[in-house]
């Protein structure tokens, strides 16, 4: 599990260079085989997938589109011991920097692949960024959600987000990317790696509220 940290570590980093050898063809290492993410650009979330929110109230992926804002979305583990703390915290750098914030411009939802863990869960986490966020009004926007394997499995995988789970350690193994959608649920663009600066946050989010889909 450490070698599959180290290579999805430098691969975050190095986001640019994995592309472009992805962009070759060229054989992923075997630890990394079905981890990649592969850009599926213009599909269309399944909105009326369920999850549960941080206050452990059912929810649908359409409680947070059709609003009119575009929608970043993540996805990782609460107890992760390493990468998605490392994602969220640049993303939460990123917001910290961008003079929009959850709940008005747009609309922010993190979701655990590990169905095991619970709304109290995600609440403490959200309470946590929140805090650090130093924006209390965001607790509105930013949605920290948990589900079942089969809702999280077709998220992930309409995302084109691979991830797998090590029974040995009892951690996932995952890529890191946060991605945005159009306000009525189309995937948009990725945004690759741990460091998401203010101004790929903010053009990346323009294009979406506008219903521009990336290449």
């Amino acid at each position: 599990m450490a070698r599959i940290f180290v290579a999805l570590l430098l691969i975050a980093v190095t986001a640019p260079l994995a592309l472009a050898q992805a962009d070759r063809k060229e054989a992923l290492p075997e630890e990394l085989e079905g981890l990649e993410i592969n850009p599926v650009m213009g599909t269309q979330l399944n909105l009326q997938l369920p999850f549960v929110d941080e206050n452990g109230k059912k929810r649908k992926l359409a409680d947070y589109f059709g609003r009119g804002k575009p929608v970043i979305l993540t996805l990782g583990y609460y107890k992760c011991p390493m990468l998605c703390g490392l994602q969220l915290n640049g993303l939460l750098d990123g917001l910290k920097d961008l003079d929009w914030t959850p709940g008005q411009e747009f609309e922010l939802v993190t979701v655990s692949i590990n169905p095991l863990e619970t709304p109290a869960l995600a609440a403490e986490k959200k309470q946590n960024y929140i805090k650090r966020y130093e924006r209390p009004s965001a607790a509105k926007g930013w949605h920290f959600l948990t589900g079942r394997e089969p809702e999280i499995r077709q998220l992930a995988s309409t995302l084109g987000f691979g991830y797998t789970y090590d029974r040995e350690t009892g951690e996932y193994a995952h890529a890191a990317a946060i991605f945005l959608a159009t306000p009525d649920g189309r995937v948009a663009r990725y945004l690759y790696g741990i460091e998401y600066p203010e101004k790929r946050l903010r053009l990346g989010l323009l294009e979406a509220s506008a219903g521009e889909i990336g290449t």
